[in-house]
């Protein structure tokens, strides 16, 4: 999980969002504690609080004393949305910047879209063929 020249925290935050984005941490239900972050990352227990204080700060968790950090309701909408906007701030505006440098119009873009994800489509259904797994 440790990435080089990523700060730890923020690798904590984005393991927990992730988390909340594949439903492995429900909305309402009980967060990992910084003690139990520290332990199972093997890190300083102040650097996995600073990770699920950037959390609480955004309004994903909540600390409900005496018990522990619990998902906010409406956590995974808010994380969405966050980073719907950040893949469309990374790769979108650039692809278009570039799209109309080349002169394609939105049809051109669709249609290479749709061309390349049906080629993704067949490359991993093949792959999973090979392997004996379902696609």
């Amino acid at each position: 999980m440790i990435e080089e020249g990523k700060a730890l925290f923020i690798q904590i935050a984005e393991q927990i969002e992730d988390q909340i984005l594949d439903g492995s941490l429900e909305e309402e239900s009980k967060a990992p504690s910084t003690n139990e972050l520290a332990a199972f990352y093997r890190i300083n227990p102040a650097t996995a609080a600073k990770g699920v204080a950037m959390l609480t700060e955004k309004g994903v968790l909540y600390k409900q004393r005496g018990i522990g950090m619990f998902v906010a309701t409406g956590a995974r909408q808010t994380l969405l949305t966050e980073r719907r906007s950040a893949f469309a701030d990374r790769y979108i505006d650039p692809l278009l910047t570039e799209a109309r440098t080349l002169g394609l119009g939105t049809d051109d873009l669709t249609a290479l879209l749709r061309e390349r994800a049906t080629a993704a489509a067949s490359i991993t259904a093949s792959s999973a063929e090979s392997e004996g797994k379902p696609a």
